[in-house]
């Protein structure tokens, strides 16, 4: 099926980030997974994209359990019946669909394993369009040199996340995007909080006027929260640059509001 995250794509070595608990890798076209089983979710994901051959490939796939992990260790179509919660891609369907589109068609659809979801709460805002679409910009930044990063995703997996059908639902997500620039390797990270509408007390249902938050954050804070070893991620961290000094974490309103 796989042959999975390539820590050498961007000419730097860079493996995947190491988290704190035990995890079963899984390798996909193009992308890994580092499926916590007691928790049922990636601890971390990560995918490679090259920019200058990604194809806008029509939506295919159906999602499904990954044969190669018990159904037990995943959070499968029961999570999300009959409630406000969608099935979010942690690495999104269209990064690893670049190259051939027999390649490109391959490795979308292998984005639907439920190894690769997480509950995120129905609805939509601007600071979810803002998430959903860092990469892209992250993508065009990096136009000036090859076009290529790779991008690391997870929820949070915190203690106080709440109960809900045998799983917890997670109520942060990270994602750190990194590229090769001509100092060599830089890295950006960001969080999405969804804390304000998750309500599993009635069933789970959305409450109204509450909305998704997005973040850029260091890196050293986000590998601490998460409990993750970034390596060299968080030294290459852009709000790390001599002459950025913004005050911790940042939320981010629009694109324009994105440090690289």
């Amino acid at each position: 099926m796989s042959d999975g995250f390539d820590p050498e794509f961007l000419g730097i070595p860079l493996p995947l980030p190491s988290p704190a608990v035990e995890t079963v890798r899984l390798d996909y076209p193009r992308f890994s997974v580092l499926l916590d089983p007691v928790r049922r979710f990636a601890a971390v994901t990560g995918v490679v994209i090259d920019g200058a051959t990604l194809l806008d490939l029509p939506r295919q796939g159906d999602w499904r359990l990954d044969p190669r992990a018990p159904a037990s260790a995943q959070a499968g179509p029961e999570i999300y019946s009959r409630n406000d919660l969608d099935r979010g891609h942690l690495v999104r369907r269209r990064d690893p669909g670049w190259g051939s589109a027999s390649d490109a068609r391959d490795a979308t659809a292998a984005t639907f394993f439920y190894t690769n979801a997480a509950p995120q709460a129905a609805g939509f805002n601007q600071s979810k369009e803002l998430w959903l679409g860092l990469e892209d910009h992250v993508l065009a930044y990096a136009e000036s040199t090859d076009q290529r990063i790779a991008v690391f995703t997870a929820p949070v997996l915190g203690e106080a996340d709440p109960p809900y059908r045998g799983i917890r639902v997670p109520l942060r997500f990270w994602k750190i995007a990194a590229w090769r620039s001509v100092s060599g390797l830089a890295a950006a990270g960001f969080v999405l909080d969804q804390s304000a509408l998750v309500d599993t007390r009635q069933g789970l249902r959305v409450p109204p006027l509450s909305a998704f938050r997005t973040f850029q954050a260091p890196i050293g804070d986000i590998a601490a929260e998460a409990r993750i070893d970034v390596g060299a991620l968080a030294a290459a961290d852009v709000l790390a640059r001599p002459g950025v000094r913004p005050a911790g974490v940042r939320e981010l309103r629009d694109a324009g509001d994105i440090v690289l």
